[in-house]
């Protein structure tokens, strides 16, 4: 079973005064996905980001972060507000899915899921494992949900990822995002960026500036460090350029494809 990741910044248009999907790579990456899920009985979850529909109204009304119970009713309209935008842009996607003939079912993770000061505290798989040996492909993403201390909290799709990858026993995952994996600097912004060709350890993190890689979900380091947990029961995970053609396809039909391999040695 493989858990495939589809950044947001890939899926969506950034700089935009309203959020836009980018059609163009969700068409092509869909093509990629069903040309490999056509060959065989794979199962197979597909977790995809926010990019710019979740992220300005978790930020602008700092779901996640503590606040005096004052200012609850208007932190409430900032959830439903952040849960209703994730939610169309979900509903956006798996429409474009099933245009492609996947066979794609959306589970909204703020249904299931309940955190405690931010971590996954109670989650029902059940529904998902009926799913997968139906040869559906269950679509979560990263969304609001209530928390036990927080009261509300950001579910970023990385820690959604984490969970299901260790109850659910994952072979394999893969994140998609829009540089060829995982570099010592934004490579964006430095031509000297260093691109790191596999993490064993925490050990292989000492040279990496987390200050350049961070969002409203948590910056990259935090993500390696989850991924090498899951190193550490054998689960092998990839991160590679989903903005390039075919690095989807040749990823999920375990193809050599330029990134940043997480395992243990």
């Amino acid at each position: 079973m493989i858990i495939l990741k589809l950044g947001g910044s890939v899926l969506t248009k950034k700089n935009l005064t309203t959020p836009e999907i980018d059609y163009d790579n969700l068409n092509r990456i869909c093509e990629e996905i069903k040309g490999s899920f056509a060959k065989k009985n794979k199962k197979l979850i597909i977790v995809h980001g926010a990019g710019s529909f979740g992220h300005p109204p978790a930020k602008k009304y700092n779901i996640g972060k503590k606040f005096n119970m004052e200012e609850f009713p208007e932190k409430r309209i900032g959830f439903s507000k952040t849960q209703n935008a994730v939610k169309k842009l979900n509903m956006e996607i798996c429409d474009v899915f099933i245009d492609n003939d996947l066979p794609v079912v959306s589970l909204q993770p703020s249904t299931f899921i309940k955190t405690s000061n931010g971590r996954i505290k109670i989650a029902n798989l059940n529904l998902i494992k009926d799913y997968l040996e139906n040869n559906f492909i269950p679509v979560l993403y990263g969304d609001v949900v209530l928390d036990d201390l927080l009261k509300i909290a950001v579910l970023s799709g990385d820690q959604i990822i984490q969970f299901l990858a260790k109850n659910l026993k994952s072979d394999k995952i893969i994140l998609g995002t829009d540089v060829d994996g995982v570099y010592n600097k934004n490579p964006k912004t430095n031509n000297d960026a260093v691109l790191f060709k596999e993490f064993n350890s925490l050990s292989d993190l000492d040279s990496f500036d987390n200050t350049t890689n961070v969002d409203v979900t948590g910056g990259m380091l935090g993500k390696i460090k989850e991924l090498l947990e899951l190193a550490d029961l054998g689960i092998e995970s990839t991160i590679i350029n989903i903005n390039k053609e075919k690095n989807v396809y040749k990823a999920l039909e375990n193809k050599d494809v330029k990134g940043t391999i997480i395992s243990k040695k």
